[in-house]
Formats: C-alpha cells, structure tokens, sequence
C-alpha cells in the first residue's frame, strides 16, 4: 500500500492556468512584449523565478526578475480571489477517499507559497493537507525532483511508495526522477503536454480510487 500521495496545485487542485497564461501575457504586454499560448505552455510546471529569468534573458527585458514577480503576482492574486472558481471536479471526493484510507496528504507546487495560501483559503481546504511545499523553497524547480523528494521527507515516507498526481510534463518528469509512480491527468487547459512517462493516465480525477493507486504501484 502507498504511504503518501503528492498533489501538484495548478492543473490539477485549481484549473489556473488559464489565468496563469492571461496574466503572464498581461504582464509582458505592461512591459511592452508579447508571446504566444504555444509557447508559454513550455513552461507550465516551471517556477515564477526560473520562468521569468529564462523570459527576461530572451526580451532582454530591463526590469529585474523581483520586480516582474511583485507585479504579476498583485494582479495574479486579485485575479484569483474576483474569479468564480471552484476545485476541479473529483479533488474533493479524492481527498475526503485518502482521508478515509488513512494516506497521509501533501502538495508540491511551482508556485510561489503565497499563491498556493490563497488558492486554498478560496476553496477552504487549508485543513486537509499535512504539508505544503513551493518548488521556491527547496535548491531546484520541477523537472528536478527536490519538491516531491521534500514532501516526503516531511510526510515521513518513502519516496518509492508514493504517488504523485500531475498534469504537466515538467512535473511528471519531477516525480519520476524522484524514484515516484505518477498518475497523470489530462487537463486540456494546461495546453499541450505529454504525459506519456506517467504510470497512469486520466482524463477524470472522478476515476482515481484507491482500488487504482495499489496498481499504479504494481508498475
């Protein structure tokens, strides 16, 4: 039996990145860019400091990494709390499932700490997650496996016997490279990613059971 399971946020909690593209796109265009849906979405799973260095270097954009980050993360964060939003269909039910079978909980996320607070006060889950952790705390970002390899040093387990739930190719990359098994979902918001390395693959967090998490295991 797994001794933990490991949620990404965006993607797969919260359907954000929409409003992640939108306001990343805002922001570029306060600063007097542009960019594209196709491309951002290589970044999905990245880190805000990670992204926006790689995206300052390649605009030679004059503002430093800081300051890009305070203002996108105001507009971001006030995006977040205006919008009618609810968690995507099934996280509820899987929490309340792996609640029930004992299996302790945590997220590993890409955003910023501040965000993921914010996200989860919205949906007023702050009480069913033993740990969060950003990918900004810890030396590396997903597709370094440092967040996943985090989460469970604090859950107490073993890295081999978790499970991880992502949508995104830098983060299923993260959990394998973690020694982890992987469940990814399908989340056409999240652009085009390929989830072909994950040990499961879903287009419904309604059809995770824990009946599903013990033969993900067996891979």
């Amino acid at each position: 039996m797994i001794e933990a399971f490991i949620f990404d946020m965006d993607g797969v909690i919260i359907d954000s990145e929409p409003l992640h593209f939108d306001v990343d796109r805002q922001v570029l265009e306060y600063y007097g860019y542009s960019i594209t849906q196709e491309q951002l979405e290589g970044y999905v799973g990245m880190t805000n400091p990670e992204f926006w260095s790689i995206l300052r270097g390649e605009y030679g954009m004059s503002q430093t990494v800081e300051e890009i980050i305070e203002y996108q993360l105001g507009i971001k964060i006030g995006v977040l709390k205006a919008a009618q939003m609810q968690p995507i269909e099934g996280i509820r039910e899987l929490i309340a499932e792996l609640q029930s079978g004992g299996i302790p909980r945590a997220i590993a996320s890409s955003s910023p700490r501040v965000f993921i607070e914010a996200v989860l006060e919205k949906f007023g889950l702050q009480g069913e997650f033993d740990f969060v952790v950003s990918s900004e705390e810890v030396p590396r970002g997903k597709p370094s496996p440092d967040v996943y390899l985090r989460a469970a040093e604090l859950l107490g387990a073993d890295p081999s016997r978790c499970v991880v739930l992502e949508d995104a190719r830098h983060g299923i990359a993260a959990a394998k490279a973690a020694g982890m098994h992987c469940i990814g979902f399908v989340n056409p918001n999240s652009g085009n990613q390929d989830l072909s390395r994950a040990d499961l693959i879903v287009n419904d967090i309604r059809d995770i059971r824990l009946a599903d998490l013990a033969k993900v295991e067996e891979k």
